[in-house]
């Protein structure tokens, strides 16, 4: 699977089926550990880092591997979260609808100028729960081309749009996941805002967290120096598997304004996990509008991670892909944990089996501290 076969869609649904063998009474850490070791093993995956938030808000941070040249991963390397940056965006919008800035039910002519190929009457809620039927970018074979072609070059959220082809549907008549929705929702809020996409995350959501590391590539500067190095072909599609860490990635960036950008350690987007769920960052209200899933099994910039099995955990969360890296986010509800897992490979179901592991182990951690077996 390459990152354009996937368009950077990582929807997949997880299973997430319960042990019914014993219970494992290792320490939490210790299972986490266990499982990653044994994952990045079966599947050649360099490294892997993970975190888990309690609802005591104990935070657990596990690594497994390597980032590069024998150097191990640790809890403080960064990596590109990928479309997990939409869920940031539709928290901005939802905080923006709470304040009155905005209404969901606003449509695109009330806040941009017309665009070729997108229907004006598309409302800012279509456009969270990808029910806008706007073109997905990626899908036009030019603009990857030109990508490649023009690594060092930045692509402006105007440029970009001239790449869009006719809808899929008409709004609301079905779901198609598609990165423009979160760029056009992106240019609304810098619009509304009168400031940036990274000023707006960081006076909002980072610094009333204390979420350190974490930042917007193309508007902050990331430090090269923590960055988890990433391993890849940089979209040669020869199979190879080198180090890409400091290839020239800005095109790749900047085409990802607002659906893609974000940098943080696993456990600042744990914390950004929780905190969200819990009511740090939205009203109630608001949470239960991002959580109301809809068409694809997809709410307001979050989906539903659940097949619906007897035993399978109710989990709402995001995946994302980018350049080298693979990360998943989820929030057990019934359980009040956060969990984040990435990989310095571009590997989705590799990555998907690491989150459905520690999912397992912390319902039945929490489960056995409820029940007074840990």
């Amino acid at each position: 699977m390459t990152l354009r076969t996937t368009g950077f869609i990582l929807q997949a649904l997880f299973v997430v089926a319960l042990s019914s063998c014993s219970r494992d009474m290792r320490p939490l850490d210790e299972r986490i550990q266990a499982a990653l070791n044994a994952r990045i093993h079966e599947y050649d995956v360099k490294g892997a880092s993970a975190a888990v938030v309690l609802p005591d808000g104990t935070i657990h941070r596990v690594c497994a591997g390597v980032s590069h040249d024998g150097v191990a991963m640790t809890p403080q390397m960064l990596f590109a979260i990928g479309s997990i940056t939409k869920n940031l965006v539709a928290a901005l919008i939802l905080q923006l609808a709470e304040e009155g800035t905005l209404s969901l039910e606003d449509s695109l002519h009330e806040w941009l100028p017309p665009i070729p190929n997108v229907d004006r009457t598309v409302t800012i809620r279509q456009m969270l729960n990808h029910t806008s039927g706007i073109f997905m970018f990626w899908e036009n074979d030019t603009l990857w081309q030109d990508l490649v072609k023009y690594r060092d070059s930045v692509f402006t959220p105007e440029v970009i749009l001239t790449y869009l082809q006719e809808p899929y549907f008409a709004p609301s008549t079905d779901f198609h996941y598609s990165n423009t929705n979160y760029l056009l929702l992106a240019m609304i809020a810098t619009r509304a805002t009168h400031s940036t996409l990274s000023a707006e995350f960081r006076r909002r959501f980072w610094q009333p967290l204390n979420l350190r590391d974490t930042y917007l590539s193309m508007e902050e500067q990331i430090p090269q120096d923590k960055l988890a190095h990433v391993w890849g072909d940089n979209f040669e599609n020869d199979g190879s598997n080198r180090d890409i860490t400091f290839l020239p990635r800005a095109s790749h960036e900047s085409i990802t304004y607002g659906s893609s950008g974000v940098f943080a350690t696993a456990a600042d987007l744990a914390i950004w996990c929780q905190s969200l769920f819990d009511g740090k960052v939205l009203r109630t209200s608001s949470v239960e509008q991002m959580t109301r899933i809809g068409k694809g099994g997809y709410g307001l910039g979050i989906g539903l991670l659940d097949d619906g099995s007897p035993f399978g955990e109710r989990a709402y969360g995001h995946g994302g892909g980018n350049i080298g890296t693979t990360a998943f986010m989820a929030f057990l509800p019934d359980h009040d944990a956060g969990i984040v897992v990435m990989v310095n490979l571009y590997q989705v179901d590799h990555t998907r089996r690491m989150l459905e592991d520690i999912i397992d182990f912390v319902a039945e951690y929490l489960d056995g501290e409820q029940t007074g077996h840990q």
